[in-house]
């Protein structure tokens, strides 16, 4: 039956974390909850299946450059077409309603080994109707046929619950109920996730698979939960940096854990840290522009509410015996070095004798773990500084060494995609480190305080079909 408005208002509440009733489940609940891709073996050749795919790549000059999220889907697809169905691939490409799908259908043809043909204008923006066009391609495709549509987030309806507030839902869910029954009705009704970047709330991620009778995780995605994911749960020790203090977040749920003995921290995160930390020891510490109310709505502004939730979880490590790791010394606006940020500046570097100090605790953690190093395991987020400027970014340099270091030492070794994932292949080699995840901002979703998107979606998807979660 087509999905209800007032069933899509209570999907969208419970995709918003606002639905007290839904189970509040940990990451391995979810992944618990949802069905794999083998438990679609029984489906006959022919029929259609819509894959949310990871899309949004720049694929370069040939295979192998720019295109390493468009071969984490090979597997799942090529499963798909030796099945005989017929495969019809969306996604978005960057936040530009205007760019096109065009070399990405391209280059994952040449990786399959078959045309992938790209449907545009598949839908119609004012009456969110899928064309008769799409429904009449699917209905002709041959069995084993792959096809893709064209960037999702052209259409506002894929970006509705971006910014979305619960009094919204009323005015949003009938085209969101709109948009799921025309894919159920004109595409497929059995949907798979092979799309691990995609972790915002696009309704092609949370709201499509409202409507579908089957779901399932492709195989990439499965193997990053279940593997490398999975080892990262149980960090002992964690880098963390970054420029935006939200991550405290994140930060508090690995904590919260029992997990960590040591954090390293660096970037903007690290002076909220930094604060706090000297603030309890009955120190001053100015964090310059960072704290200025003049730079409120600024990514690097920290607000006084998050230099209390740091207070909290300085004193909280400290009783738990973690040990903080922060910067003694800062590279400020004009290249400056400084023990203090002070009023007017902003630190955009770790200095010397902060990258001293790291390469200190770092030595001091692999001896702590000679005996059971191949069971260590270190996660990695982020970068120290403004490192795509050579004036900052000897921090991040350096510490590139300190992971290869560990690394070397049998200690595993991930590290979280993003800019750490470039800070790594700019200053060292992929070889460094034991994984470097595609999606930096995933990660951090699973191993911090709230669910990853899509995980929550199929696992409410796959509880109201009460389809097995059955798993090869």
């Amino acid at each position: 039956m087509p999905l209800t408005t007032e069933q899509m208002i209570a999907w969208c509440r419970r995709m918003l974390g606002a639905d007290a009733d839904a189970p509040n489940l940990s990451l391995e609940q979810h992944l618990a909850a949802i069905p794999r891709l083998d438990c679609l073996e029984n489906l006959p050749p022919g029929t259609p299946v819509l894959v949310r795919g990871d899309v949004d790549a720049k694929p370069g000059g040939k295979i192998g450059e720019g295109d390493i999220r468009l071969r984490s889907m090979e597997a799942t697809l090529s499963h798909c077409r030796s099945k005989g169905w017929k495969t019809v691939i969306f996604g978005h490409i960057g936040r530009d309603p205007e760019k096109s799908l065009d070399k990405v259908a391209r280059r994952l043809g040449e990786i399959l080994g078959c045309e992938v043909p790209l449907l545009a204008d598949w839908l119609d923006p004012d009456t969110i109707t899928i064309s008769d066009s799409v429904a009449q391609a699917v209905e002709q495709a041959a069995a084993g046929s792959v096809c893709m549509l064209e960037n999702t987030r052209k259409y506002h309806v894929e970006r509705a619950l971006w910014k979305a507030k619960l009094d919204d839902l009323p005015e949003l869910a009938p085209g969101l109920a709109k948009l799921a029954n025309e894919f159920a009705a004109k595409v497929a009704t059995v949907y798979v996730h092979e799309a691990f970047s995609a972790g915002s709330l696009d309704s092609s991620s949370v709201v499509v698979p409202a409507a579908m009778e089957k779901v399932a995780l492709g195989r990439y995605i499965a193997e990053q939960f279940e593997g490398p994911l999975r080892d990262c749960l149980g960090a002992q020790l964690v880098v963390f940096s970054g420029l935006k203090a939200d991550k405290l977040d994140d930060l508090q749920a690995m904590i919260d854990r029992g997990k960590i003995q040591q954090i390293i921290t660096g970037g903007s995160l690290s002076v909220a840290l930094k604060k706090a930390a000297e603030e309890l020891d009955g120190r001053e510490f100015h964090l310059g522009e960072s704290e200025n109310p003049a730079n409120q709505g600024k990514p690097f502004y920290i607000a006084p509410e998050r230099i209390e939730q740091a207070n909290r979880m300085v004193a909280e490590g400290r009783r738990k015996g973690i040990e903080f790791v922060m910067p003694v010394d800062f590279v400020l606006q004009d290249g400056r070095v400084s023990e203090q940020i002070g009023p007017g500046n902003q630190q955009f570097d770790v200095g010397p004798a902060s990258s001293a100090r790291y390469a200190e605790a770092v030595g001091q953690f692999i001896e702590q773990h000679r005996a059971d190093a191949a069971e260590t395991v270190v996660f990695h987020n982020g970068v120290f500084g403004k490192f795509e400027d050579e004036r900052f970014e000897e921090g991040t340099r350096n510490f590139v060494g300190q992971l290869k270091r560990m690394h070397d030492a049998g200690i595993k070794v991930y590290v979280g995609g993003g800019e750490g994932g470039k800070a790594i292949d700019k200053y060292g080699s992929p070889d460094d480190v034991t994984y470097i995840f595609t999606a930096g901002g995933t990660v951090l979703n699973a191993l911090g305080s709230e669910p990853v998107p899509y995980l929550a979606a199929l696992a409410a998807a796959a509880e109201r079909m009460e389809q097995p979660a059955e798993h090869a």
